[in-house]
């Protein structure tokens, strides 16, 4: 499968940075634990956090997306906010609901989230959001709707969002799971008059299988996110990436990550978010912006696309760490 070009062979979308990695102590990205040596109490997490905030800033990115459900990211993000008066009109701020984080700042329990995505749970987070942000982000999403979310099919819910909408919030959903282009469908069948117009959604070279559901909503005008574009660290030297994206980072002598990245770059989207937990892996992640892609690149980076079912079981396996 030959990967979708978004108009050159470069790096035309723009970055931002994902904070799923350091609110919260434990997430399931390859080695995690290893990038916290300094503790992940709550202030040495806020305090890894603001490093990476800065450090993005000052490399160009201008997105920051937080959740709910990531510990304390919009907290961390507020806080360091309230320290950069005048950066945040500068900023393209998004965040999600819909899971509430349950782990109670522990790595090694059972359930770290729990979902649910009814009306109540939205006026309760939207409330959080604002006080935790210290204002209302520009997008905020429906956290990981699935096939079997009642999210899209709620009156009630979408109602709500409308009114959120209605006030210039972006709203939408980001999406998960091996039917994410099924998902989007449902969604983009609302309509023009709906409520959403915004996806999240898990796209690298490993799980293209809602590339064209998000070309489509892109060229409708919606604001695209690509995130996981390494996999959880599947696609970097942490992992075992395949030997064709090995062969192309090593003719281009960037590391892995980058050139994964690079090809989220080249879809039609919005941003590309990176996860990263410390400054080395940003810096490592930012070397994509250097790099010309070929069509032969994007066609040996296609070939890696794995049957959703696989991905989605394979990504269901990693440990929380």
């Amino acid at each position: 499968m030959a990967l979708e070009s978004g108009g050159t062979l470069g790096m035309v979308t723009p970055f931002g940075l994902g904070l799923a990695a350091v609110g919260r102590p434990g997430y399931i990205n390859l080695g995690h634990a290893a990038d916290f040596a300094d503790g992940r109490d709550v202030d040495a997490m806020r305090a890894r956090c603001h490093t990476l905030l800065d450090a993005a800033w000052d490399a160009g990115v201008r997105h920051i997306d937080a959740a709910r459900s990531y510990g304390r990211a919009e907290e961390f993000l507020g806080d360091w906010l309230r320290v950069h008066p005048g950066r945040r009109e500068q900023l393209a701020v998004g965040s999600k609901w819909g899971y509430t984080y349950v782990a109670d700042w522990r790595v090694d329990v059972a359930r770290h989230e729990v979902k649910n995505h009814s009306l109540a749970t939205l006026e309760r987070q939207w409330k959080e959001t604002l006080e935790a942000l210290g204002g209302p982000p520009d997008v905020y999403l429906i956290h990981s709707v699935t096939s079997d979310s009642p999210a899209l099919h709620d009156h009630a819910l979408l109602d709500g969002l409308g009114r959120l909408a209605e006030t210039g919030v972006r709203t939408g959903l980001s999406t998960s799971g091996a039917h994410q282009a099924d998902v989007l469908g449902q969604a983009l069948a609302l309509g023009a008059s709906g409520p959403l117009s915004a996806v999240q959604a898990t796209w690298n070279v490993l799980e293209t299988s809602c590339g064209a559901a998000l070309a489509q909503v892109h060229a409708e005008g919606w604001h695209v996110a690509l995130k996981e574009t390494v996999a959880n660290g599947r696609l970097t030297q942490r992992g075992d990436p395949p030997a064709a994206l090995c062969g192309i980072a090593a003719r281009l002598d960037v590391p892995p990550d980058a050139v994964a990245i690079a090809a989220a770059g080249a879809q039609p989207a919005t941003v590309v978010l990176v996860g990263a937990s410390t400054v080395d892996q940003l810096e490592s992640n930012l070397a994509a912006r250097s790099i010309q892609l070929t069509a032969g690149d994007l066609a040996a980076l296609g070939g890696m696309a794995q049957p959703p079912a696989d991905y989605w079981s394979e990504r269901s396996r990693l440990e929380w760490n």
